[in-house]
Parts: structure tokens; sequence; C-alpha cells
């Protein structure tokens, strides 16, 4: 939240000391919707930095005279905001599938490469190879069982593989900062139209001892009451997951080498596909929220 508001440090970190305390957090995990919610309740708490610049009289009588709610204008604006955002997730989701191709180019690349030679102590493949010697084939063994126009074929599919993932990192830098300014957007838009929420009724339900049953409804409740905020918030948590998803995929790339051994080029093919930053039981709930 710091990187999106970018109010005074000490202003922010007294504001979200004092609602963590006023919450009483559970020591133990909580589920995934129970973490959104106390994000919804944090930043409404946080959304009161940007009415600073007003006096008390002025932002209470505005958020009078629009009864609380977002006008009209600002509803628009908020669905455009999140349409535009998941479009650009979107957009970057189709980048990782295609770097995910030039990253396994790579590794068969490198693997190829690294193709042992045939083993000429079992007797069948001996008796094989002296049943059909030739020049050709003795050259073959000489080279390692490598073919120089496979070979340069190779090392050429491993640099276009290489400059490819760079590119896409480019690409993706592009994204992410349009994500970046887009969370900006949302969170400047539901600051400037809607006052401030009482979290109090989600923070202080969330008691360790309640049900599971009755910390469902709380949760479905204050989503309920809180409106237009959600999309503010999903933008927040999303952008952070595409942000680590990316630094993931930047060490990936930034690490592949001649020398990357076959272990590794596997663990990165698997961590890439996985993409174990992303959360999909919040970006389904992100989708779900286009109207």
């Amino acid at each position: 939240l710091t990187i999106f508001l970018n109010p005074s440090p000490s202003v922010f970190h007294r504001r979200a000391f004092r609602y963590l305390l006023r919450q009483s957090i559970p020591p133990r995990p909580l589920s995934a919707s129970h973490h959104f919610s106390i994000c919804i309740s944090l930043i409404s708490e946080l959304l009161v930095l940007f009415s600073d610049s007003l006096s008390p009289a002025e932002y209470y009588h505005r958020m009078e005279s629009e009864g609380g709610k977002l006008v009209p204008e600002s509803k628009e604006k908020i669905f455009q905001i999140f349409s535009d955002f998941m479009t650009r997730v979107t957009k970057f989701e189709e980048l990782v599938d295609v770097g995910g191709g030039l990253l396994f180019g790579f590794q068969q690349g490198l693997d190829f490469l690294r193709r042992p030679s045939i083993d000429k102590t079992s007797e069948l493949v001996e008796s094989i190879i002296k049943a059909n010697e030739t020049k050709r084939m003795i050259s073959y063994f000489e080279a390692g069982c490598l073919n120089t126009y496979d070979s340069v074929q190779n090392m050429s599919k491993l640099h276009t593989c290489q400059l490819g993932l760079r590119d896409q990192l480019s690409k993706a830098t592009c994204i992410l900062n349009e994500l970046e300014c887009l969370v900006e957007d949302a969170i400047q838009t539901v600051a400037e139209s809607l006052p401030h929420l009482q979290d109090k009724d989600i923070g202080d339900e969330l008691d360790p001892q309640a049900t599971t049953y009755e910390k469902e409804e709380i949760v479905s409740s204050g989503l309920q009451k809180v409106g237009y905020v959600d999309y503010a918030v999903m933008m927040g948590i999303i952008y952070s997951m595409v942000k680590q998803d990316y630094s993931m995929q930047e060490r990936i790339v930034s690490s592949l080498n001649l020398k990357s051994s076959s272990g590794e080029l596997e663990t990165y093919c698997l961590m890439w596909s996985l993409r174990p930053f992303i959360n999909d039981e919040i970006m389904h709930e992100a989708w779900k929220l286009i109207p």
C-alpha cells in the first residue's frame, strides 16, 4: 500500500499500526477471503489520508452532499479502470505463456547439446556398430555423436530463446507500470468520492473464537458494505501478486546461461508454469467483479 498511496511514512505507519492493534488479528493463518476483508477494512482507514488537503468541515460537507456514495461519474470511472486493469492482466498472462514456451525451448536446446554419446559398452550396440561401420559413422562417434548442422541450429535456438525471453520481460515491464498507474487511479477515484467507511463491524467481528459459518457471514456482509472499494483493494492485491510473479521471471531469465544444469532448468520451467505467487481463487473472484 505504501507504493500506491505514497503518504508520509510516519503517518502511514501510525494509522496502520493503530488499525492492526485495534483489530487483534489472530496469529494463526487466515483464509484468502478473510485476508481480503481485512485488506478492505485497512484501505478504508487509509483512504482518509487523501482527504488531508481538505478541512474537516469541507470534507464532511462534501460527503454529506454526496449522500455517502460514489457519484455516478465515479461509478463509471471505477468500473472502467478495473476493466482496463484486468485487460492488462490478461495481456501479462499471455506474455507468461509465450515466455514459458521460450524457456522450454531453451531447456531443450541445451539438453540436446549435452546429450551423451552412445554407450558402446553394450554388446548389442557394439555388434550393430561393427556390422554397419563406415567412415561417416566413425566420424560421428569421434565428434561425440553430434551433428555439426544440428549443433549450429541448437546454438541459434538458444540465442533466439534468450532474446525472446528478454523481449517478453521488456513488454511485461511496460504492462506492470500501466497496472501500477491504474491502481493509483482507482484508489484516487474512490478516495475522492467515498466517505470514510466504518470498519469496526468487519474488524471487530473477525473474532478467532467465531465459527467458520459466522466468519463467512461477517466477510459477506462486510463486502456488501464497502461496495466499490472492492475494486481498488482487489486491484492492489492482484498487482502485488503480478509484481512478484514478474520478479521471479526476471531472476530466472537473468540466470540462464550455457552452464545452467538440467536440474536448474527443470526447476525454472516448473516454477514458471506453476506461478506460485498467483492465487487462482483471488483471480476468479476478480473476474466475477466484471459487470
